[in-house]
């Protein structure tokens, strides 16, 4: 008879940061931030009422993971749909994926940017981790507009650190309308295909228009 592996503490661990990152997700988008307990969070993931308070020893704590968590899976989601492009592919292949993130993960992203929005006002932990993910994202476009002036494919005087300034404050305010209104995923996308073509225009893709993203 085949014996089952014990779990190393790395793997528990593991097993039950994804569990409370998902309740969390969860409680965070049905009931807000403010009614989000560590103590549902630890409960209703199936462990004891302590071990969410033990993790993460407050609320702040429990937000800037559930802040770094998501980010951090955005961030790869992104470097996957962008791997091997630059410039302007780049960029329309970065906002196809937020539009998937819409889809297909759209209490990651209602979770995600509850605590954006709520936490830039006031220093703190919180916002801080924010900035760090704000900031990745626009040096993210910089850097693929400047691949883009290197290789020739886009102008030499485009200043790739507005095109980064334009993407990130376009994304924030579509998200902010999304919020508001989440069912009508129709708007995203046509806010996200207007902020592909003011992109392109920006860039110099006059005679090669972008694809809609559905």
């Amino acid at each position: 008879m085949a014996t089952s592996q014990r779990l190393t503490q790395a793997e528990r661990i593991e097993i039950s940061d994804r569990l409370m990152l998902e309740t969390a997700i969860r409680l965070i988008v049905e009931n807000g931030p403010d009614k989000t307990t560590l103590k549902d969070v630890g409960e209703l993931a199936g462990f004891s009422r302590s071990l969410a308070g033990h993790r993460f020893g407050n609320k702040t704590g429990l937000f800037e993971f559930v802040i770094r968590s998501i980010g951090e899976i955005w961030l790869e989601e992104l470097k996957q749909a962008t791997e091997s492009l630059s410039g302007y592919p780049a960029i329309a292949a970065a906002i196809n994926a937020y539009y998937e993130m819409f889809q297909n993960n759209p209490d990651h992203m209602a979770a995600l940017y509850t605590l954006w929005f709520s936490n830039v006002g006031e220093p703190s932990d919180i916002r801080a981790v924010i900035v760090r993910i704000h900031n990745r994202r626009r040096a993210d476009v910089a850097k693929w507009v400047q691949q883009g002036i290197d290789e020739g494919s886009i102008d030499k005087h485009v200043d790739a650190d507005a095109i980064a300034a334009l993407f990130s404050t376009s994304i924030i305010g579509i998200v902010y309308q999304w919020l508001l209104n989440p069912e009508d995923i129709d708007e995203v996308n046509k806010l996200l295909n207007d902020l592909k073509h003011t992109i392109s225009l920006w860039l110099g893709f006059h005679m090669q228009p972008p694809k809609s993203i559905s």
